[in-house]
């Protein structure tokens, strides 16, 4: 039995699977609510309690940079280490490895369904891959094509400075310069970071707040009230700042792409992008995406995919815990 973790800043998921002809079969999953709890361990201590079922292998894919089996979470007030979780679980190691590391993983679990083409891109596109990944925080990782099968690895590449293109996209460096000092890519591509956007609109004076959307921001989370007022076309200051989003989110894209020599593809996972998806399907993306100069015809060639089945970085992180597995 593999237990396996996707540990996110708003959200934590845990799930058995067994492996059955080489494939993944879940056997029971359950979400907690991240903040509500002061760290994985007591939360895989709860599952294991409530779901006595026997545990040979484990891996847990989490948000935040993993040094030797330790990380300090970006995006939460936890310390997390392998070491400590092998001890709870009776298991002589556990794997710990970045979410976005564990979303790579599990794509060679995902079948045709799970993806929504934003970029057909060349017939014959081979090579390295990478995923990119806007929800609390935004995530970064490659999958290195070895001739045979691809290797995911890690990136903090969301923490790298955020690049403005033109003076629009200057001028909210440099408001958000202000309140933070350093402007990192998550400070615009994430939840918090649409929220960002948009009230730099709103006080600079590029659009007018609707009192529906101020009222609504105060008892819900504001990326989603700003999203669903901008797909709805209820809110001009709304469609703003999702329509820079989606720009700069396909900016940085495809700049990652570049960084990796990602010609095998770009996936789209965590969970903003499925939910914007129509916005994504817009011109606004592929233009930001492909607009690198003279590599312009490059980008075009890259296949570009949305996944749409939000368990690829629990499956990925099951995925790889089954590595050990006889």
């Amino acid at each position: 039995m593999i237990l396996a973790g996707d540990i996110g800043g708003t959200s934590t998921r845990l799930a058995l699977f067994e492996v059955t002809g080489g494939r993944l079969k879940p056997v029971v999953e359950q979400k907690y609510p991240s903040r509500e709890h002061q760290s994985l361990d007591e939360i895989v201590r709860l599952f294991t309690t409530q779901h006595k079922l026997p545990v040979e292998h484990a891996c847990f894919g989490i948000a935040g940079p993993v040094e030797n089996g330790h990380v300090k979470t970006p995006n939460l007030s936890w310390v997390v280490e392998a070491s400590r979780l092998a001890r709870e679980l009776n298991l002589r190691t556990v794997g710990l490895i970045n979410d976005l590391e564990a979303n790579a993983y599990g794509i060679e679990e995902l079948g045709s369904d799970d993806f929504v083409v934003l970029n057909q891109g060349a017939s014959d596109a081979r090579g390295n891959a990478a995923v990119i990944s806007a929800g609390t925080g935004l995530g970064e990782a490659g999958l290195y094509w070895d001739g045979k099968q691809y290797r995911p690895f890690a990136c903090e590449g969301g923490h790298a400075d955020f690049a403005p293109h033109d003076q629009l996209e200057t001028d909210l460096f440099l408001y958000l310069h202000k309140r933070f000092g350093h402007v990192s890519w998550e400070r615009v591509l994430s939840g918090p970071g649409l929220h960002n956007i948009y009230q730099f609109l709103r006080d600079t004076g590029q659009g007018t707040e609707i009192p529906s959307v101020r009222d609504a921001m105060k008892d819900r989370d504001p990326a989603a009230v700003i999203s669903q007022a901008a797909l709805e076309g209820s809110c001009t200051l709304c469609v703003q700042a999702l329509d820079l989003f989606v720009s700069l989110y396909g900016a940085e894209a495809g700049n990652l792409a570049l960084k990796v020599m990602g010609t095998g593809g770009v996936f789209l996972g965590g969970g903003v992008a499925a939910k914007i998806l129509p916005k994504l399907q817009d011109a606004g993306f592929m233009k930001a995406f492909a607009d690198k100069g003279r590599f312009r015809s490059f980008m075009q060639a890259i296949p570009v995919r949305v996944i749409l089945n939000d368990k690829a970085a629990l499956l990925g992180a099951a995925r790889y815990a089954a590595r050990e597995a006889p």
